[in-house]
């Protein structure tokens, strides 16, 4: 391994650690909220509020208008594995010009996907975060603006989804190759597109606790490939890295469409909501591997040497937070079967 991309790795793994708490190392644990509202007739809304578990408890965050927004029915509540469903009916006669505010959503690690539909046919569909936890509702809204909503969706799940990154980061400990990195990276999306599309539309799905532990799996199981390839041994992965990174690139397909399917959206935003959301898992994709390759080639012009524990370390992390992970995963899945 190049000394190089050893650095790069290195402070990539430390960025993440940073990221990586006792909460937040189970990747997609938090699912995103939905708030749906759906125009019955003038002024009338139903409301669908979708929230997911903490625990036994539903994460507190309550939806907020600025101006006359009131609960016209009760409140009926069901609890699905991992969320629970709130249903109403509520009046709004002008609803577009008020803000939504998304209380408790401050400095909280899940999002919310709001999406509402009028009358007219006409909708608007904004992604509130813990760092922009309100929104203006416009008088109207360009498609271009609704795929950006879910672009920006799929970029930042692939570049803050501490699993993912790892793997895609074991993939470039283990191939040196550029043709056959460009042979595996292009496996890894086939596969993950397809069962993103799959998963998406309702043809399959895959229960979120098997898959999260299968998915920390994939990670420790490049861990003992990387040590292997130090050493100049050979294996199926080494010799073959396309046939495993598709492999694995199905389940984290599953893992991706767990983002857009567990906010329960409309069929008919099924379409865009899928392009949108798998360009931005791309661009994401490749913007990580890009960056990996031009800062590579950039410190092996400076011809920077490292210490071997520092070449070492991104790799053994790798593995080691793999393992953590599949522990965690696993015991979570005994937990739950019991």
């Amino acid at each position: 391994m190049k000394a190089p991309l050893s650095l790069l790795l290195l402070r990539t793994l430390i960025a993440l650690a940073m990221l990586i708490g006792s909460a937040s190392a189970f990747a997609d644990a938090i699912r995103p909220a939905y708030l749906g509202l759906t125009e019955e007739k003038p002024g009338e809304f139903s409301v669908l509020w979708k929230t997911p578990m903490l625990g036994d408890a539903r994460l507190p965050v309550e939806p907020e208008f600025s101006g006359d927004a009131k609960a016209v029915t009760a409140v009926t509540t069901r609890t699905p594995p991992g969320a629970a469903v709130e249903q109403w009916t509520l009046r709004a006669p002008a609803l577009r010009g008020q803000t939504l505010r998304i209380a408790g959503l401050d400095g909280s690690k899940t999002d919310v996907l709001v999406r509402i539909e009028f009358a007219d046919g006409t909708k608007w569909v904004q992604r509130l975060t813990g760092q922009e936890t309100s929104a203006s509702i416009p008088m109207r809204q360009s498609g271009w603006s609704v795929a950006g909503v879910y672009l920006k969706l799929g970029v930042d799940h692939i570049l803050f989804g501490a699993d993912h990154v790892l793997f895609v980061l074991g993939l470039l400990l283990i191939v040196k190759n550029r043709w056959m990195l460009l042979k595996t990276i292009t496996a890894f999306t086939l596969a993950h597109s397809v069962t993103l599309a799959i998963a998406t539309l309702g043809y399959a799905s895959v229960p979120d606790v098997p898959l999260n532990a299968a998915i920390a799996l994939s990670i420790l199981f490049l861990g003992p490939e990387i040590v292997r390839s130090w050493r100049r041994q050979t294996s199926f992965t080494i010799r073959h890295p396309w046939v495993v990174a598709f492999a694995f690139g199905l389940l984290h397909g599953f893992g991706f469409a767990s983002a857009l399917t567990s906010a329960g959206l409309p069929h008919s935003d099924l379409p865009l909501a899928l392009l949108s959301f798998n360009v931005g898992v791309e661009i994401g994709q490749l913007s990580l591997v890009t960056l990996v390759l031009l800062l590579e080639r950039s410190f092996r012009i400076l011809e920077i040497r490292w210490p071997r524990w520092a070449e070492m370390l991104p790799g053994y992390a790798v593995g080691s937070l793999g393992a953590l992970w599949t522990i965690q995963r696993i015991a979570i899945l005994l937990a739950v079967s019991h």
